[in-house]
């Protein structure tokens, strides 16, 4: 026999009221890289961890700059993802006015002027659709093969306290435009900002109630444009995909409005992180995530981002939702 509505409802705010309680809204800082022993002990718990200046070594850090990275990658093509306001695998709108969830367009285009393209929207000097580079497929490792021996192969903390190598290593790029919105992975991530800043918003995954999820269908942006070209950013509309699938989305931003608009809204408290050049973020399992980019930046998928991005440990099992 399930229990009243009632008591499920006091059973869940008590679990967000004692864990935030216990864990406070803080993230721990580390002004040198940990002992295997040390990050285990992040992993164990299900925390995060920033490392201030934990990247300052590596060679990206030390020779990323656009002229440099145009020079090693010239003309190799490169997978892009555009939108019409940054928003890439975000809730929007469509043509009827109905909530989808929405991924990018995705061409390819020569990477030099793919890095133009977004240094002079950055700067203001053009405008039309927000161009991101964000494929999450070991891209260190495969498109951008060209930059890996800039950063270390494996975090070596990392490797020694989860006794593997990361799954995957992901370089992105992007400007101030470029969002990531609220999600979670089933991956242990260690991000590194080479250059830029990156701000995040975190939540733990017990706040899953929180998060407003709905299952809304499957859309891409696609060209509604006449001649094809991408003049402004209204250019690009979402378009649900054929056959409809639905998938289970967080459709609260954590931005836009300070609490979510349920029950549960009131308990939850967003932790606001922030990464400067060379710094590195344990980000756990689970956990949620929204990012907003600075100017330039790349990461390692057991690290994200100019973040590097390097995955370990994925999570077996079904995935848990709200």
């Amino acid at each position: 026999m399930e229990p009243p509505q009632d008591e499920t409802e006091q059973a869940l705010q008590s679990l967000i009221e004692n864990y935030h309680e216990f864990n406070g809204t803080h993230v721990d800082v580390l002004e040198a890289q940990p002992t295997p022993l040390e990050f285990m002990r992040y992993v164990a718990r299900n925390k995060p961890l920033i490392i201030r200046r934990g990247a300052r070594h590596w060679s990206a850090v030390q020779k990323w700059s656009a002229e440099y990275l145009v020079k090693i990658m010239g003309n190799t093509p490169v997978n892009v993802a555009l939108t019409p306001n940054g928003l890439a695998d975000a809730v929007a709108v469509d043509a009827w006015n109905k909530e989808v969830f929405a991924e990018p367009l995705e061409q390819d285009e020569p990477f030099s002027d793919v890095l133009t393209y977004i240094t002079a929207r950055g700067r203001g000097e053009i405008t039309g659709p927000v161009k991101y580079c964000q494929t999450q497929n070991d891209n260190l490792r495969g498109e951008y093969s060209q930059l890996f021996s800039d950063v270390p192969h494996s975090i070596a903390f990392a490797q020694a306290a989860l006794d593997k190598e990361p799954d995957a290593v992901n370089f992105w790029l992007g400007d101030a435009a470029s969002i990531t919105s609220l999600h979670k992975d089933n991956y242990e991530n260690i991000y590194a900002q080479i250059r830029g800043r990156k701000h995040f918003v975190l939540l733990p995954p017990v706040v899953m109630p929180c998060t407003e999820e709905r299952s809304l269908p499957l859309a891409r942006y696609e060209k509604v444009a006449r001649d094809g070209n991408y003049a402004t950013a209204h250019d690009l509309m979402p378009v649900v995909q054929q056959p409809v699938q639905h998938v289970p989305v967080p459709t609260w931003d954590p931005i836009r409005s300070h609490k979510p608009p349920n029950e549960f809204g009131k308990y939850v408290q967003p932790i606001h992180v922030d990464l400067e050049e060379g710094d590195m973020m344990y980000l756990p399992a689970m956990w949620y995530d929204m990012d907003f980019s600075g100017q330039f930046w790349s990461t390692n998928n057991f690290i994200r981002d100019l973040t590097l991005s390097r995955s370990r440990k994925p999570i077996s099992g079904p995935d848990v939702k709200p």
